[in-house]
């Protein structure tokens, strides 16, 4: 069974909110009818007929679910699982595409939130369980589409699918997020469902040599799915100028594989062994938190030229971590031990006293790190 994540943050929130919510669970479901169909024309038709009678039934379905799971640890997924797969099924024998279905999900979820917000605080919610309310709303969305999009691959599906052509649908179900049941596609695939898996990304399209790397491998133009750990990726970095490859996860962890392998391009090498690099990853990875951190800590710096913040920015950073004096950091960036002195005591007329908290040496430090996991900190304007 997938791992959802709308179901685990709901699981956490205060059991007693379930039957306080269960009275609003039919004008919840009719206000997300009434704005999917005044929203999206697709879903404008007349307000009586089957098609009418089924949005509204897969509404209701999906909020008494959401209602089940709150302090729930086992909530039975199969009702709305089955209803919104039917669904994607649907749009696409009726000649629609998915970006209807998807537009209304995420009004429907819009529309929760802003209906439950004032009930849950009328029910005495803490910040802390109105912060799970909305996770779980928003991961319900994406876990719906989710689901539509697999019913509506299965109606694609023609019935002489080649062995190949199920294997290729398989690695995009093993890489979607949340990762649905793979059970029958990958029956489908022949592919003895593994523990672990790594996963693969390539800098560019090539065509793989998928029987050179066996049969238990996955793999379109851009992406490997690997049953273990990948062993030897020759035959894939001599056909693609760069190569990244994840430590061996959990198939369920298979997406958040492939994020890291992607970020791992990023880095210089031919073959890019992401384990060996966790920290920079790490680093890399929290763009809008180290924007944030760069403003508090590092704004001193803003009052001097990009090319002064570059110099100023590595020799803090130099500082930091060898807390050296002006040779032992003169030897570390190639410069004067003299230019080294007259940094250091500009960056002590710049921060002050601040340079003597722990707490703010531990964040400035940080950011300058993330920096340097960026680009070569000598040649950018911090």
């Amino acid at each position: 069974m997938p791992d959802y994540r709308s179901a685990k943050a709901l699981a956490a929130t205060p059991r007693g909110f379930a039957a306080a919510l269960k009275p609003h669970a039919r004008p919840l479901a009719e206000a997300i009818v009434r704005e999917v169909r005044g929203s999206v024309p697709e879903y404008s038709g007349p307000n009586e007929g089957p098609f009418a009678r089924a949005l509204a039934e897969g509404v209701e379905i999906a909020v008494r679910h959401c209602i089940r799971c709150v302090g729930n640890p086992r909530p039975d997924h199969g009702e709305w699982v089955s209803q919104f797969r039917q669904r994607g099924r649907r749009e696409f024998t009726e000649g629609r595409t998915l970006d209807a279905f998807q537009a209304a999900v995420r009004i429907g979820g819009r529309v929760a939130w802003q209906y439950l917000t004032p009930v849950l605080r009328d029910l005495g919610a803490t910040p802390q369980t109105l912060t799970a309310a909305a996770e779980a709303i928003f991961a319900f969305v994406d876990e719906l589409s989710a689901t539509a999009l697999e019913g509506f691959q299965e109606a694609q599906r023609p019935a002489d699918v080649t062995r190949h052509e199920h294997r290729l649908r398989l690695l995009a179900l093993v890489l979607a997020e949340p990762q649905p049941d793979l059970t029958g596609a990958a029956a489908a695939a022949e592919w003895p469902l593994p523990e672990t898996v790594s996963v693969i990304a390539l800098s560019h399209s090539v065509d793989i040599p998928v029987h050179e790397l066996g049969d238990d491998v996955l793999a379109d133009h851009l992406r490997v799915v690997w049953p273990g750990s990948a062993p030897d990726l020759e035959a894939l970095s001599g056909n693609c100028e760069r190569v990244s490859v994840s430590p061996p996860v959990p198939l369920a962890q298979a997406a958040a594989a492939h994020r890291l392998a992607r970020r791992g391009l990023e880095l210089p090498g031919g073959v890019v062994h992401c384990a060996d690099h966790l920290d920079q990853l790490w680093l890399r990875s929290q763009d809008f938190l180290a924007d944030r951190l760069g403003g508090k800590y590092l704004r001193p710096l803003d009052s001097v030229s990009g090319k002064q913040r570059a110099r100023l920015g590595e020799t803090l950073l130099a500082w930091l971590e060898t807390r050296g004096g002006a040779p032992e950091i003169a030897r570390k960036l190639h410069v004067h031990p003299q230019t080294v002195r007259a940094r250091l005591h500009q960056l002590r007329e710049l921060f002050g006293d601040r340079l003597d908290d722990a707490d703010t040496r531990f964040g400035i430090h940080l950011v300058l790190r993330r920096q340097l996991a960026g680009t070569d900190l000598a040649e950018r304007s911090l």
